[in-house]
């Protein structure tokens, strides 16, 4: 590709991004919510709100320790895409992927809207064109990413800490105004109220995990994270979990409490500013709690279109939508869709956060839910603690409730949200079932990783031991030789097919919210084993594919063999082959057709 094509990124040089880094990429995002949160639940469940911020925070912090561990577990990425597809199916990915893309749309939709209703506070004159600003925004945003701005972990360091220091300004400010003894007087006043119906409890929690919309983020930016990645996305996660727990419950608290009931509740963080030491306060909250809002749109815009990029390459979404224009070397088509949906429901709701408060959470809860359902059981199948498990199902089954609470407490959500989902996934059926009428069949390996075997799992069942492995050469006529033969020996046992990918191993480091998946973009491996999957359709058992990248280090690929103890490991015969991982002894030698293949196993 010419020179001239290739995007310019706006950084000479990038570096992976340690805990800090980390915090303020996912701050920058679930930090947010706040500027919004608290108008949108007042309005549903007056100053209760902050009850239920506070209920929804420990299940919270729960999902935060599991995203954690997806981010250190899949360092390619993809958040629930991946870990969805690893613990069931492809399909169950794609499901994934729509439910994800909706939260994105929302998202999108209510930062871009709540970040210009914020800048009114200091130009009065946006009042009056919120629509037109939110909409002129999220073209703006749609044209940097055309042309390649890309955002950065640095810039959003940036946001994070301006808007962070904000917050906890506001939070002080307040805790001065009130005095010692007067702080939780609030609490007072919202404990004092009605009784709390158990229908109004659990509504209301459910509700509440909009103020946490954003911690997928941290699945997203494994590919970036600096090592060791486990440290990272823990300390990382731990320094979000303690900014949002400082911040969030207290500020929706008193922004629904004291400031005045005719105050706008799209402005609360800003008007509680002004309350607490006046207008200087509230003016450097509203300007930059915008920008962090605005900067919040791009980076869901951003996963918007790099979910499409995924999922064209898993052939569920059709192929120009991954096009890439030769001006800038972006995709246009994915970022036109990503821009189109969120502007349509800024027009639809008329500028109303309520109403995109409304539709929000289904998305949200049903990413949360798949993410912590799938994790569960991968631990399950690696036999992880009886206390991790337990700890890990609660928090699914807390989830799982607050999903399906939200789709009756919340029918327009449920509408828009399963109705978005429903034309994604039958969009995606419908482009794989063409794909593979006109060619090979699409195969979904699991990535080798240099430090542990993959755990091989079928329809959230685990393979039992492998009878046959069978290494697939790059040459498509020798991989269906070897898959015949694979087949025959096996007799409906587990078979497992390891193909090492041979393409360049990719240098610099991906952009943030990028997936990378090396297998995604190989075609001759998609090619080889979609071959070798028609061939070994015939087969009644399991049969699984593990694809080894260039980079993979070569002793990861030499234990795999140690790790599924197979009966039979099968080769083809010839020079380039026998460096792939065998069992001890003299092979059995085959033939299928005219290529020769090496049995490693009983005689």
């Amino acid at each position: 590709m010419p020179d001239q094509w290739k995007t310019k990124p706006i950084l000479r040089r990038r570096q992976r991004i340690g805990p800090f880094l980390c915090w303020a990429v996912v701050f920058a995002d679930i930090g947010t919510s706040v500027y919004y949160t608290p108008g949108i639940l007042y309005g549903r469940f007056g100053t209760r709100a902050a009850i239920f911020v506070t209920m929804t925070l420990l299940v919270f912090v729960l999902l935060a320790i599991k995203y954690a561990e997806v981010a250190v577990r899949y360092p390619e990425g993809g958040g629930v895409v991946t870990v969805s597809t690893r613990a069931f199916h492809p399909f169950v990915g794609l499901v994934g992927g729509m439910f994800i893309l909706v939260d994105y749309f929302l998202t999108a939709a209510l930062s871009a809207l709540s970040g210009v209703i914020y800048l009114s506070v200091v130009f009065k004159s946006l009042g009056a064109i919120v629509v037109l600003g939110t909409v002129g925004a999220l073209l703006i945003l749609a044209l940097l990413n055309l042309i390649g701005v890309k955002a950065s972990a640095e810039a959003s360091a940036i946001f994070a800490v301006i808007a962070g220091v904000m917050q906890v300004a506001v939070v002080t400010a307040v805790i001065v105004r009130l005095g010692p003894t007067h702080i939780f007087d609030s609490v007072h006043q919202v404990l004092a109220g009605p009784r709390l119906t158990p229908i109004f409890v659990l509504t209301g929690y459910a509700g509440a995990f909009l103020a946490f919309s954003g911690l997928e983020s941290i699945a997203q930016l494994s590919p970036v994270m600096a090592e060791p990645r486990r440290r990272v996305a823990n300390l990382g996660m731990g320094l979000v979990v303690i900014t949002i727990a400082l911040t969030s419950p207290l500020l929706t608290l008193w922004s629904t409490t004291l400031v005045g009931t005719h105050a706008n509740p799209d402005q609360f963080i800003s008007l509680l500013a002004d309350y607490a030491t006046g207008p200087v306060l509230a003016g450097m909250v509203a300007i930059s709690g915008a920008l962090l809002l605005i900067f919040a749109s791009n980076t869901a815009l951003i996963g918007s279109y790099h979910v499409f990029l995924a999922l064209s390459h898993m052939r569920f979404l059709p192929r120009p939508l991954a096009q890439r224009n030769r001006w800038r070397n972006t995709p246009q088509w994915a970022i036109a869709v990503a821009t189109a949906i969120p502007v349509g429901v800024v027009i639809f709701a008329r500028g109303n956060t309520g109403t995109l408060g409304g539709i929000y959470a289904f998305g949200l809860l049903g990413a949360f839910m798949l993410t912590s359902l799938s994790l569960d059981v991968i631990r399950w199948h690696e036999r992880a603690s009886a206390v991790v498990m337990v700890v890990g199902v609660i928090t699914t089954a807390a989830v799982t409730v607050a999903w399906v609470i939200n789709l009756f407490a919340k029918p327009l959500a449920t509408i828009f949200g399963g109705g978005l989902s429903l034309v994604g996934i039958a969009i995606g059926v419908a482009t794989y079932r063409v794909a593979h009428r006109r060619g090979v069949p699409a195969v979904f390996p699991h990535l080798l990783r240099d430090d542990r075997p993959p755990t091989l799992i079928s329809r959230a069942r685990r393979i039992g031991k492998c009878y046959v492995l069978a290494v697939v050469p790059s040459e498509p006529g020798p991989a269906v030789a070897l898959a015949k033969a694979a087949v025959e020996v096996a007799n409906n046992q587990p078979i497992v097919f390891l193909y090492r990918g041979q393409g360049l191993p990719r240098t610099g480091l991906p952009h943030l919210m990028e997936i990378v998946d090396p297998y995604l973009t190989d075609a001759t491996a998609q090619d080889v084993l979609g071959r070798v999957e028609r061939e070994a359709r015939t087969h009644a058992g399991h049969r699984k594919y593990i694809y080894a990248g260039k980079g993979t280090a070569a002793e990861a690929a030499g234990r795999i063999g140690a790790a599924l103890h197979p009966i039979h490991t099968l080769v083809v015969d010839g020079p380039s082959e026998r460096s792939a991982p065998t069992a001890a002894g003299r092979p059995t030698r085959m033939t299928r057709g005219s290529v020769g293949i090496l049995d490693y196993g009983p005689s």
